[in-house]
C-alpha cells in the first residue's frame, strides 16, 4: 500500500512539476478571470484548506480524539497529501500560466515549496531514519567482529584490515545519514514556515478576488 501510495503521489508530483514549466510554451492571460478559471481556482483553494484537517488535529488532542473516533490520523495524513497535490494542479491551471504580478509568483512559488517540502518529510525523513537504524545496528555487529579480531592472536592482518575498514565506511554513512537527519528536521521548520506564508497569501488572493468581483458585479 505504501509503495501503491509513494507511486501516486510521484507521479502527481511529476505532473505538477510539468504544469508550472507549462508557461513556457502556454499562457492565458484571460483564464484565471474566466468562469471556468474561477471553478479551478475555487476548487483548488477548497481542496487545499482540507489539509489543514490533519494539521489542527495532530496538534489539538480534543480534535484528534474527535476525528480519530471516524477516520485514523494516519489516513488523514494521505487526505492531507492527496489534497494539497490536487490542489496544487487546478491552482496552476486556474492561473492560466499567467505569472505577472508578485503577489501571484509568490503565492505560486510558496504553493510549490510546500508541496516538494512536504514530499520531502512524507517519503525521505522515513527512509533516512530507517537507514540510520539499520546501519546503527551494522555497526554495533562489525565493532564486535572487530574487537573480537583483535583479540584473537592467531588472526593476521589481511584479516583485521577489512574489518577495520568496514567499520570506517560504516561511521561514515551514520554520520551522513545523521546530517540528513538534521536537515529534514530543518526542512520541517521550512515547510511550516512557508505553509504559513502560503495560507496568508491565499487568504489575501481570495479577499481581493472576492473584493473586485464584488465591484465588478456593482
Amino acid at each position: 500500500m505504501k509503495n501503491r501510495e509513494r507511486a501516486i503521489v510521484v507521479s502527481a508530483f511529476v505532473v505538477l512539476i510539468f504544469a508550472w514549466l507549462g508557461f513556457l510554451l502556454h499562457v492565458s492571460p484571460c483564464f484565471a478571470g474566466s468562469g471556468l478559471g474561477a471553478v479551478f481556482g475555487i476548487a483548488g483553494a477548497v481542496l487545499m484548506l482540507i489539509p489543514l484537517i490533519y494539521v489542527f488535529a495532530k496538534r489539538i488532542p480534543f480534535l484528534r480524539d474527535r476525528i480519530e473516533h471516524y477516520v485514523s490520523l494516519q489516513t488523514w495524513l494521505s487526505i492531507h497529501i492527496y489534497a494539497g497535490l490536487i490542489g496544487a494542479l487546478l491552482a496552476l491551471i486556474h492561473t492560466g500560466h499567467k505569472y505577472v504580478s508578485l503577489v501571484g509568483i509568490t503565492l505560486t512559488a510558496s504553493m510549490l515549496l510546500v508541496v516538494v517540502s512536504g514530499i520531502v518529510l512524507r517519503y525521505l525523513t522515513p527512509f533516512v531514519n530507517l537507514d540510520l537504524k539499520d546501519k546503527l545496528v551494522l555497526l554495533q555487529t562489525a565493532r564486535g567482529d572487530l574487537d573480537h579480531a583483535w583479540g584473537a592472536s592467531e588472526k593476521s592482518a589481511s584479516h583485521v584490515t577489512p574489518l577495520a575498514e568496514g567499520v570506517a565506511d560504516l561511521e561514515y554513512s551514520i554520520r551522513t545519514h545523521e546530517l540528513l537527519k538534521r536537515w529534514f528536521s530543518g526542512t520541517l521548520v521550512l515547510h511550516i514556515v512557508i505553509s504559513v506564508a502560503f495560507y496568508a497569501l491565499l487568504a489575501a488572493h481570495i479577499a481581493s478576488g472576492i473584493y473586485f468581483g464584488l465591484r465588478w458585479w456593482s
